[in-house]
């Protein structure tokens, strides 16, 4: 037999687990030799629902994503609570923090990334520039910034232990960022009977995905919902008091305009920043996430992979590599870090097997956001900063906008299409119109003529009452744009389970409203297969 491929991974976060996972069969056959080393002692999890465990929504073995002594037994060697510091390209090893040195052919980064520590008096933000990583040393690599009593981010088990505490205590909370993230965790935090408070600089909610319309009917809702909404407030400081054990802990954000917005516990939801330290003192080329092709290998390295929310995707032509600015970024969404999974282990059992692999690399249009809560839903994509009545302009094909309100009773959507397909679109307070929308968006598929006619899907039960919601394109999942089809597909594949619909699919990872409906396609798929029999 020959050699296997000698294959390690260095993170075991949810795109890492679903790489291993995908690895297997060659790990069985005996053509790959697998490592796998994790930073945390925990079996891999869905950080998809980690808001939901901070606000006493699920439980820890809900969100569990892989079982690691499945990889074990399939002859997988996991290494659990331990960093990779150092990366000795020329003789092709990795070093943990236990100073073993581990061998490789083929290194996979799915290092994942951190949340972001914003720029505060009172707060110490770790510096990851190469120069401050060569001063650190190996101690900075995997680690992340120590906060102060009483301020945290919502990132891990640890955070969401930490912040689970004070929601049901009921106390105050103060959200700093106005982003997807943020704002599910305050809604999931309001309804658990804390009192939640959302700090933000822009004039509304989630800038970086929606047009002022859609941002202002979402504040709107938000405020209904009894979050109280700080926007224009640039925060500049933390004050902090001494607790009853003399511990100085949070006590308010101080703003730009000299106000202090106080609380007993500040949750920093100001996005995140790709792990990148590993590769950087590897002299490897990052930017916002490490250098890769569209290959998922790295520019610097042809044995050296990168995966998920590390891996900065970009063509390596003359052109980028001769700027000192790269443009692109992670994508930051678990989707396509499990798409790019999927396809690397696809292309590293070709080469372990001496086969051919002729499967294109995985690219990514631009990824739909979503914000779910049983009382507001929120879906956009793609560029919307357009007016209604905006001229064309040069050579570019028109961009045409179709645009309905409805503020009173919180609903809004805003289309742009490009020769009647859709180019972007935000969806407030419409789940319907937010699912089909979502599938044309994937599909490429044209709008209606009569753009009204989508509209109609949000209305009453009666209308449209004729159509099949078990129909092979009726959406089963609005959180992630999931067909009948798809979920059809899955449970002929073996995934006959609601939870392994979820890692397969995506289907019910969100807010959890489709799996009635998904256990109601398992069971008329069961039941068919009988009559078939």
């Amino acid at each position: 037999m020959p050699t296997p491929l000698r294959v390690v991974v260095v993170g075991f976060g949810p795109v890492g687990a679903r790489l291993c996972e995908d690895l297997l069969p060659a790990v069985e056959d005996g053509t790959i030799a697998l490592t796998v080393i994790g930073a945390e002692r925990h079996a891999p999890y869905n950080r998809v629902l980690i808001a939901e465990l901070a606000a006493a929504r699920a439980d820890r073995d809900g969100i569990v994503l892989h079982d690691p002594a499945d990889s074990t037994a399939a002859g997988a060697r996991i290494v659990l609570g331990a960093r990779v510091v150092s990366i000795d390209r020329d003789a092709r090893t990795v070093q943990l923090d236990s100073g073993e040195v581990v061998d490789y052919d083929r290194l996979v980064l799915a290092t994942g990334a951190r949340a972001n520590v914003p720029t505060l008096a009172g707060l110490e933000r770790p510096r990851y520039d190469e120069a401050s990583l060569v001063r650190a040393g190996a101690t900075v690599v995997g680690s992340d910034a120590e906060l102060p009593a009483g301020v945290t981010v919502l990132r891990d088990l640890a955070d969401a232990e930490r912040v689970r505490r004070v929601v049901e205590a009921k106390a105050r909370i103060i959200v700093l960022g106005a982003g997807v993230l943020g704002l599910e965790f305050a809604l999931l935090a309001a309804d658990a009977g804390a009192e939640v408070g959302v700090l933000h600089h822009g004039p509304t909610p989630m800038p970086r995905n929606l047009d002022r319309g859609a941002g202002t009917v979402l504040a709107r809702a938000l405020k209904a919902r009894g979050i109280t909404m700080y926007a224009h407030s640039r925060a500049e400081a933390i004050a902090f008091h001494d607790d009853a054990d003399g511990v100085r802990a949070f006590d308010a954000v101080v703003t730009a305009d000299g106000n202090y917005v106080r609380g007993d516990l500040l949750v920093l939801s100001c996005g995140v920043g790709a792990r990148t330290e590993l590769a950087t003192l590897a002299g490897m080329r990052t930017a916002a996430g490490i250098i890769v092709d569209e290959r998922l290998r790295s520019w610097s390295d042809d044995d050296v992979y990168a995966i998920g929310d590390c891996a900065h995707v970009l063509a390596r032509t003359p052109e980028n590599e001769a700027l000192s600015r790269l443009p692109g970024a992670p994508s930051g969404l678990i989707g396509p870090g499990w798409r790019q999974a999927s396809w690397l282990a696809g292309r590293l059992i070709a080469e372990a097997r001496g086969e051919p692999h002729t499967d294109p690399a995985p690219g990514e249009k631009d990824p739909v956001v979503m914000l779910k809560d049983e009382g507001i839903d929120v879906v956009a994509v793609g560029d919307l900063d357009i007016d209604i009545w905006d001229l064309p302009h040069g050579d570019r094909p028109h961009r045409h906008v179709a645009q309905w309100a409805d503020p009173q009773h919180g609903r809004y959507v805003k289309m742009v299409t490009v020769d009647g397909v859709l180019d972007a679109f935000a969806c407030v307070g419409m789940p319907r119109t937010a699912g089909e929308l979502t599938l044309l968006y994937d599909r490429q598929g044209e709008l209606p003529a009569d753009r009204s006619l989508l509209l109609r899907l949000d209305g009453a039960d009666d209308v449209g009452a004729g159509s099949d919601a078990f129909a092979p394109a009726s959406t089963v999942c609005s959180c992630n744009g999931v067909s009948v089809q798809r979920i059809t597909d899955s449970i002929a594949d073996g995934n006959d389970t609601v939870a392994c619909l979820g890692r397969d699919t995506r289907a019910g990872t969100g807010c959890g409203g489709c799996k009635p409906r998904l256990t109601e396609l398992i069971e008329r798929f069961a039941l068919a297969e009988a009559a078939r029999a």
